[in-house]
């Protein structure tokens, strides 16, 4: 007599599973976030940290940190870890600039891209064929690309007008479009520092105003990033060599091939970012000019949990506190105190409704401090303007760390036949 239990009658395990926000509440979440930001912008004082150039600069600047973390997704959900994202961006930046000055800023996109997959297919190489660990093999990628950039440009741009063995001439600029009416109108809007409307208005104007074609681009590969890897066979596979390389080998998938894929993938987006910045960003290369957003970009994929809308929102997060000190520096983020002070309060109370006292007087201390942090100062200094990113990296990821759950078998070792 069978002893088995049908599926529909099983009971779900007690505590599994989140429960997915609908996009209500998601919206909902979002405009209380910017009811926050428009209290603390009134408040403060500092009406430029919603203005349309500040937004148009958060997204400039978010833009190669999402493709990097976009590239760092693909790897990861194929079981591949890519610390090399750095490096291929490097190879991105050179290779855009080097076919953009020969051949228009368009071309120099495309050598972007093939500058990065290059990259991508030495580490799926290293990490997928000859089984190298991930670490070390992303490591060494990003050595090496310094190393190649630096040989190649002293005999490529260091013999041109204008050019070094650092740095690139001038590079032609890619087209910008600006949304006629609508612009000057949330511009107006945005102007008259009302709360909440003028907010929105600044974000809306930023997004429609000076927008690189490019950048729109890079934001639709989100999207479509979402569809290909969620609702298409190709990436149910590709994932499933993440989670269960062993499993998906039994049921026919070419593990291998999916892994070669993802990861050439991953390198081309690093590298898209890295063109992006050289082309879009500055018009010229400059050695050095990633600043360590390939690490960035992959700590948005990690406080994403491994899906595109996550990684996107982390983006514009780190985009976001980068831009401060461009446009208003210190007083901008002398405001971000009493922003993260406010945000404190709520994380202590919610730690007290959950019955977690600790976490809720070390929240509740904390605020404390930034209060009186703000309150006893006009400014913040300059170096802690120049380390807001790479503190609020530490931040979300720090906070973010209990509710991640990556790919099962992301970094783990695997060689073909292991299913059979």
């Amino acid at each position: 007599m069978s002893t088995q239990v049908p599926a529909a009658r099983v009971a779900p395990k007690k505590g599994g599973g989140r429960r997915k926000l609908s996009l209500p509440v998601v919206l909902l979440i979002i405009a209380g976030a910017l009811a926050l930001v428009s209290l603390v912008r009134l408040i403060s004082g500092a009406e430029d940290v919603t203005s349309v150039g500040q937004v148009a600069g958060a997204l400039e600047l978010a833009v190669p940190i999402g493709l990097a973390g976009l590239g760092g997704l693909w790897a990861e959900r194929a079981g591949v870890v890519n610390i090399g994202l750095e490096g291929m961006m490097i190879l991105g930046t050179w290779f855009g600039a080097w076919a953009g000055f020969q051949w228009g800023p368009w071309v120099g996109v495309l050598f972007g891209i093939i500058g990065g997959a290059l990259g991508g297919l030495l580490h799926a190489v290293m990490t997928v064929t000859f089984g190298v660990n991930h670490i070390v093999s992303g490591v060494a990628i990003n050595i090496l690309a310094v190393g190649v950039t630096r040989y190649l440009s002293n005999f490529t741009f260091a013999q041109e007008p204008g050019g070094s063995s650092k740095q690139s001439p001038r590079l032609e600029e890619i087209d910008k479009i600006t949304v006629p009416g609508l612009s000057d109108w949330m511009q107006d809007l945005q102007q008259q520092h009302w709360f909440f409307v003028s907010d929105l208005a600044g974000i809306i104007g930023g997004l429609v105003t000076g927008l690189s074609l490019l950048t729109v681009v890079a934001l639709l590969l989100i999207p479509a990033t979402w569809w290909i890897l969620w609702r298409t066979a190709f990436g149910l596979r590709l994932r499933s060599c993440g989670e269960s390389p062993v499993a998906a080998e039994t049921l026919g998938v070419n593990v291998y091939k999916y892994k070669y894929i993802a990861v050439v993938i991953s390198g081309g987006l690093a590298g898209l970012g890295g063109a992006f910045l050289a082309i879009v960003a500055t018009s010229i290369y400059q050695e050095g000019q990633t600043g360590g957003r390939g690490y960035i970009g992959l700590a948005a994929m990690i406080f994403g949990n491994w899906m595109p809308g996550g990684m996107a929102l982390g983006a514009g997060l780190f985009g976001f506190t980068d831009s401060l000190k461009l446009r208003g520096g210190a007083e901008n983020v002398h405001a971000m105190l009493l922003l993260l002070a406010i945000l404190l309060v709520i994380a202590a109370v919610w730690q007290l409704y959950r019955k977690k006292y600790v976490g809720a007087v070390i929240a509740a201390a904390c605020s404390a401090l930034l209060f009186t942090w703000y309150a006893l100062t006009d400014q913040v200094p300059s170096q802690f303007v120049d380390a807001a990113p790479y503190v609020t990296t530490l931040l979300v990821l720090a906070l973010s760390a209990q509710r991640l759950r990556p790919p099962k078998a992301d970094g783990v070792p695997y060689r073909k036949g292991e299913g059979k």
